[in-house]
């Protein structure tokens, strides 16, 4: 009997990319029923003295292993929440496959990572991930509550946020009451969705009619956080320094595939050896529909949070439009003549806010502990 062979899992993932390509061929399923575009939602309830003791952990490097990294290094309030890089270092000297979103409005979205591994309804949970995990922070959180023990400033913050001493959910919980202080402020945009007609631009007006139209962006750039928060492959590219085309940094290209690969590895990915470009949401699922799916991200403050893409591989908001508008997402391209373009950047920046004004914290220095009082 002659047995069929089966197809390689490279073929598979290969013919999975290819069914993706030509699936965006039409406009997104979901487009007609997308939610309409509505004012920024309503801050959540925050407890101040959790909020303040989050903020002073966030921007300390301590709570990383090697003290060499806190939150803030990747995440700088003057760099739009994100490290101003197209592709993030990690922890030490490791080099790290994807780029750091910005955290505008983090606590409004559905999804973290942009392969969309956690639920975003659990900040502590992505706090002790990013702290914890080897190529992030790289954090024993049994270390870190014992080197916060022996700054008094710290005890004294935890006993008046939690009535307890230094501990693991609460360092993971602390932050995460700050990171719900992160809000888009003022953006022209959602002074024009509460009344003011004039809050934005004719360009900006034009550009909001083509991202609900012609251009189509509203099919996934929907509701309140101007994300559907879903994730979807629109066949954004992996960055160049990732795949080794500059044979000027094929070193970095080697390392930034080795943290890859571990991901993989850790993830469970199967065959992960034979793969070398970022496949999303696939190494969650794997599920080979998923490859090339990543979160929707939430277009507030844009403006401030370049480069773009989970590759860091756009460094303007005309090169975004540009590649959706060429056809290389989907299989037609979007028919823009380049002064819509232009009036699309116009509304992309109407929804960007004042830049951040929080200042890192003076950070308490470590004292001698009294005897008996430990």
């Amino acid at each position: 009997m002659t047995r069929t062979p089966r197809p390689s899992r490279r073929a598979a993932l290969a013919a999975g990319i290819s069914a993706l390509a030509l699936s965006l061929a039409a406009p997104a399923a979901h487009a007609q029923d997308a939610a309409p575009l509505a004012p920024m939602p309503e801050a959540k309830e925050i407890n101040g003295a959790r909020a303040e003791l989050g903020k002073m952990l966030f921007f300390d490097s301590r709570m990383s292993g090697d003290t060499g990294l806190s939150c803030a290094s990747c995440h700088d309030p003057e760099q739009g929440w994100g490290d101003g890089a197209a592709l993030s270092d990690g922890y030490g000297d490791l080099l790290y496959f994807r780029n750091a979103p910005g955290l505008f409005n983090v606590a409004n979205r559905n999804y973290f990572m942009w392969d969309g591994r956690l639920d975003g309804a659990d900040l502590g949970t992505v706090v002790r991930d990013m702290l914890t995990e080897s190529h992030t922070m790289r954090m024993d959180s049994r270390l870190a509550q014992e080197r916060l023990k022996q700054v008094p400033e710290y005890m004294e913050m935890f006993e008046a946020a939690y009535g307890a001493e230094p501990y693991g959910g609460r360092m993971y919980g602390a932050i995460a009451e700050f990171l719900k202080t992160i809000r888009t402020e003022n953006a022209p945009f959602d002074a024009y969705l509460r009344g003011q007609e004039n809050a934005i631009s004719d360009a900006a007006k034009r550009g909001l009619a083509l991202f609900e139209g012609k251009a189509g962006c509203a099919s996934c750039h929907s509701g309140a956080m101007l994300s559907d928060g879903e994730l979807h492959a629109t066949g954004a590219p992996d960055h160049p320094d990732l795949l080794g085309f500059d044979p000027e940094k094929l070193d970095e290209t080697a390392q930034r595939q080795i943290t890859l690969l571990r991901h993989y590895a850790t993830m469970g990915t199967p065959n992960y050896m034979n793969l070398r470009g970022d496949v999303g949401q696939y190494v969650v699922t794997k599920d080979e529909g998923d490859i090339g799916k990543f979160t929707t991200p939430s277009l507030w403050d844009v403006g401030q949070t370049a480069p773009y893409m989970h590759s860091g591989v756009f460094n303007t908001l005309a090169e975004v439009v540009r590649f959706y508008n060429s056809g290389n997402a989907k299989s037609a391209p979007l028919g823009l003549s380049p002064s819509e373009e232009g009036d699309l950047v116009a509304f992309l920046n109407s929804l960007t806010g004042d830049a951040p004004a929080i200042t890192p914290p003076e950070l308490p220095d470590y004292a001698l502990r009294t005897v008996g009082e430990n």
